[in-house]
């Protein structure tokens, strides 16, 4: 009895040895397989697929990340013309209302890009300007003019990120929710009350 014991023991090391030699990559079944083996584009790996078999592809044109916001479509005016900036008095804000931390970080990106020249109060009457001791020949545009008040929020976003008259391009320092948070800031300081914009709805699209 003793022997059978023995003799079974190596029988079952010998089957588990070679068991573990046998070659696991291609195992001759595999229990779910589409489990077991990804259909997908394996990251940094190589596919026939593809002419230069990279499975790394850059975005397809166009597109936009899940976070971003609806792209601004209306272009910079030529000199002398004014068809675009009139146009985009129909573009609404797209950002729901901001809250009180957002508000105020709107209110800090305005006093570090905007306030220098239109002053902490929107009245143009900023540290380059100084009641006329700044280094600003020219007093900046008043926020509170109705002039401002009056454009849509679109036409301030354009002017934000093409600039107008002395005023350069911020594009490069606030990103486009930044200057919609701008424009929240401004318009609460202006009283103005914007309407709150469907988030499925394409906001940046002009009527034809």
């Amino acid at each position: 009895m003793k022997k059978i014991s023995i003799i079974a023991c190596v029988i079952v090391a010998l089957v588990i040895t070679a068991a573990s030699c046998s070659n696991n990559k291609k195992p001759a079944a595999t229990y779910m397989p589409d489990m077991a083996y990804s259909r997908a584009y394996e990251t940094n790996s190589e596919n026939d697929i593809f002419p230069d078999k990279q499975t790394n592809r850059t975005p397809v044109a166009g597109t936009i990340t899940r976070d971003q916001l609806l792209p601004f479509r209306i272009a910079m005016d030529a000199a002398g013309d004014t068809t675009n900036f009139a146009k985009a008095r129909t573009v609404q804000n797209p950002l729901p209302p901001l809250n009180a931390a957002d508000m105020k970080e709107a209110e800090r990106l305005y006093l570090i890009y905007c306030g220098i020249c239109h002053g902490s109060k929107l009245d143009g009457n900023g540290p380059l300007w100084k009641d006329g001791d700044g280094p600003f020949p020219a007093a900046p545009k008043n926020l509170l003019d109705p002039t401002v008040v009056s454009q849509g929020d679109g036409q301030i976003f354009y002017t934000i990120t093409y600039g107008k008259n002395k005023m350069g391009s911020y594009a490069s320092q606030l990103d486009p929710k930044q200057r919609w948070m701008v424009i929240d800031y401004m318009r609460e300081k202006q009283g103005v009350k914007r309407s709150v914009v469907s988030t499925v709805a394409d906001s940046t699209v002009t009527a034809k």
